[in-house]
């Protein structure tokens, strides 16, 4: 029987980079996982592992990589690790870098950025897929699980009533979610931080300052400016929960919620989704 694909890498290489300079330093830490294809279909096939790259050597390349790019930004650090694997290895056709980023804020004492100290910034999870061949580079960002919300400016109104529904319409409601975003690059903007964060503070203003008349209308309206913002970007890819705050009903008590005290629930959640292009 024909084996239709394989690939193969090292998953889950936590590295942490500190770049120092003088009693100044810089922290990036990321969690790596590399998938190389290319001539390796015998060690599936046939137990050939004569071109096989070991798994622990690429856990060593990713650490190599890591010591020669203290400073570079997770892009451009998954770009130079899949071109090590290309350039060294001639049966490596492909080679996919993902990396999942701890984010560490520099912490502020007495009102100023400290030089070596830092917080753990648990808001979302930011990400890169490097995809390189012989014949060029793709490059794709985003972030996992990033959380926000609004107390107010969103309603949910004048969707499908019938026999089955049975949740109230509304023009003043919470929204909030934890957003999987992603965003295609058609070619590496000046700097990769700037844009991402420049592409981030952009949605989040359009969430903020504009009625929402849904998840749904906010998505679409947050990746145009998105895209207006930032014009390297090709395409905005955003997986939305919502997820729900309900009215608690006082009434039993001789009190009224005023849509003031709700229950937290994410369990189920609506799942919304869209991609945004040029």
């Amino acid at each position: 029987m024909p084996l239709i694909r394989s690939t193969y890498g090292k998953g889950r290489v936590r590295v942490m980079r500190v770049f120092r300079e003088g009693t100044y330093n810089e922290v990036r830490e990321l969690s790596v996982k590399v998938l190389l294809e290319g001539d390796f279909d015998r060690a599936f096939t046939h137990g050939d592992n004569s071109t096989t790259v070991a798994t622990d050597t690429i856990k060593n390349i990713v650490n190599i990589v890591a010591r020669e790019n203290l400073r570079a930004a997770a892009e451009p650090f998954a770009n130079a690790l899949a071109g090590r694997f290309l350039e060294r290895y001639p049966q490596v056709e492909k080679a996919t870098i993902y990396a999942l980023e701890t984010k560490w804020s520099r912490l502020t004492v007495a009102g100023a950025p400290h030089e070596h100290s830092f917080l753990l910034d648990s808001n979302g999870k930011p990400f890169t897929k490097v995809e390189r061949t012989r014949d060029g580079t793709v490059y794709r960002s985003g972030v996992d699980a990033f959380t926000f919300m609004k107390s107010t400016a969103s309603g949910w109104v004048n969707y499908v009533m019938d026999d089955y529904t049975t949740l109230p319409e509304t023009r003043d409601r919470i929204a909030a979610t934890a957003m999987d975003a992603s965003w295609l690059w058609s070619r590496p903007p000046e700097d990769f931080p700037t844009a991402n964060a420049k592409l981030l503070a952009t949605m989040l203003e359009v969430f903020a300052t504009t009625y929402s008349e849904g998840v749904q209308d906010s998505l679409y309206r947050m990746g145009e400016a998105g895209l207006a913002a930032v014009p390297e970007l090709a395409e905005i890819s955003m997986a939305c929960p919502n997820k729900h705050f309900l009215p608690i009903n006082l009434a039993p008590f001789g009190m009224s919620s005023d849509n003031t005290v709700f229950t937290a629930t994410d369990e189920p959640h609506g799942q919304i989704e869209c991609t945004v292009g040029r």
